[in-house]
């Protein structure tokens, strides 16, 4: 079964739409990442598939169900969506944010329980934030602040991981450790990972797929090294440059065309 799918999606805030008659799957234990030019849709899609944004025509599929007609609650301990640039709270405090991954748990008969304090323990401690619990998200730095984030996502316990550009204000050191982590719970957990990068080469470092989109439609989808391809930046980023292989890792590494300085 699939983690996720759209089916003749149409979406608009108006007219023109953002994408129309999409058909997109997200198979199940991969990370899949959403590439494109600014403005084509990435975020719109991710929000749609997040049941945050509601469709004009067509479905999104949740495991084979319609997810507009599951409960809230359902979809929510089914999947969790981290936005980009989140905020918290002045004074909140790591372990108070990680502690709300656990409201789709909650209700007048089940309130904190030993199962939800276990969950919030081993997310502080998967994202080696045990230690900074009691310290403000405020007084974090940006990579920690992130995990935080991330932690809180991990706490409701959710086998689908929506995230919208993860690396963003992020310094270099601050995103591989963000990415890192994602990739070491998809290879450790089997959770399904969807998501908006704009850093090409991390997406085909992490990703299993990429997505790229264009004109309100996918152009191209598969394993990084089928999609990224010279043609395929220039036809959806307008940009000529060569794709090599990472040295590193063998995936697929784009060097853009422009001016700079030439080193003889």
């Amino acid at each position: 079964m699939n983690a996720l799918e759209t089916r003749d999606l149409s979406i608009s805030y108006g007219k023109p739409y953002v994408f129309q008659d999409l058909n997109l799957t997200i198979e199940k234990g991969k990370i899949t990442s959403l590439i494109g030019s600014n403005g084509c849709g990435k975020s719109t899609l991710l929000r749609t598939m997040a049941r945050l944004l509601k469709p004009q025509q067509g479905s999104v599929l949740l495991e084979g169900q319609s997810i507009a007609t599951l409960p809230t609650k359902d979809v929510a301990k089914k999947m969790a969506l981290l936005p980009q640039g989140p905020t918290a709270p002045e004074g909140l405090t790591v372990l108070q944010l990680v502690k709300q991954g656990r409201y789709p748990y909650q209700s007048w008969l089940r309130q904190w329980s030993k199962e939800d304090e276990k969950h919030v323990g081993r997310a502080l401690d998967t994202t080696g934030l045990s230690e900074l619990a009691e310290r403000t998200v405020d007084s974090l730095s940006g990579g920690q602040r992130q995990r935080a984030w991330i932690a809180m996502v991990l706490a409701q316990g959710t086998d689908i991981v929506l995230l919208d550009e993860p690396t963003t204000y992020l310094d270099l050191t601050h995103q591989i450790e963000v990415l890192d982590l994602l990739y070491s719970l998809n290879r450790r957990e089997g959770r399904t990972i969807v998501m908006v990068l704009h850093d090409i080469n991390l997406a085909c470092r992490y990703s299993h797929r990429i997505v790229a989109l264009q004109n309100q439609k996918v152009f191209a989808e598969g394993p990084p090294e089928e999609v990224v391809t010279a043609n395929m930046i220039e036809s959806v980023f307008l940009m000529k440059s060569n794709v090599i292989k990472d040295p590193l890792y063998g995936t697929p590494l784009c060097v853009p065309h422009g001016n700079g300085r030439i080193v003889t």
